[in-house]
């Protein structure tokens, strides 16, 4: 079963072409990374699946369902949830909240207003299996400033489970981190359920061929290469274009 399938994406800014007939398809469950040069138009195609970008033409499907011109709190309702580059958490509040608010804005008691979010127990108990999950429940009570980068870029990854992802976008998941910060994020987004399909975008190449099953490679808005670790190691253009005519790729 289809989770996805974009139909001739395109995307222009003025007169320069982001992205030129883009379709692809990813199976649930699947781990699919999209890699590329600095331009690619890795973002824009991000941009446009989580809807905050309108494509200039082409659609796409979400389980068989036309999302190509709905809102992004639609596709989010839908399943469709998105990390970003930079972390979006509340540095002022603690772990533990960060985690319980992210788990309460996807329930209809969000809108009681009135209601301490912590004498919800039901919110609590699932805060402390995400939190567990990533390795964070010792630190549910500190600021969120007060833990370091990785420690954010695996609550974040918490906080986009815990909107219960179909489809989980992961833009540059390593970003910022060190080595074995890196291997860690690696093994987090391994050990994700089937039920879980993920597109990550990256330049860490070794992060994309430790997660990824399938790599799809863009250069000045077009798809170039799309395949399983192997093929794009071993593809002459993807080597020229990406890395370098004399470079191995991985």
């Amino acid at each position: 079963m289809e989770a996805l399938r974009v139909e001739g994406l395109c995307k222009n800014y003025g007169g320069v072409r982001a992205l030129t007939n883009i379709s692809f398809s990813i199976k649930v469950g699947e781990r699919l990374a999209i890699i590329g040069p600095n331009g690619a138009g890795k973002t824009t195609l991000f941009n446009i699946l989580d809807g905050q970008l309108r494509a200039d033409d082409g659609q796409f499907f979400f389980f068989g369902k036309d999302i190509s011109c709905m809102p992004t709190y639609g596709r989010t309702r839908l399943g469709l949830i998105r990390s970003f580059q930079l972390t979006t958490l509340f540095s002022n509040l603690t772990v533990l909240n960060n985690t319980m608010l992210a788990i309460h804005g996807i329930l209809p008691s969000r809108f009681q207003m009135f209601r301490p979010i912590i004498s919800y127990k039901d919110l609590y108990d699932k805060a402390h299996e995400l939190l567990d999950s990533m390795d964070l429940w010792g630190r549910r009570d500190e600021l969120v400033e007060a833990i370091s980068y990785g420690e954010q870029r695996k609550l974040e990854i918490a906080l986009c489970l815990a909107a219960k992802p179909k489809l989980l976008l992961l833009d540059e998941p390593s970003c910022g981190l060190t080595t074995d910060e890196s291997k860690d994020i690696s093994t987090r987004i391994r050990d994700l359920g089937t039920d879980v399909t993920v597109i990550l975008i990256a330049h860490d190449i070794d992060l994309v061929f430790d997660v990824a099953e399938r790599i799809i490679v863009l250069h000045h808005g077009e798809i170039v290469a799309d395949g399983t670790c192997h093929e794009i190691q071993c593809n002459s253009l993807v080597k020229e274009i990406y890395m370098g005519s004399e470079a191995t790729v991985g």
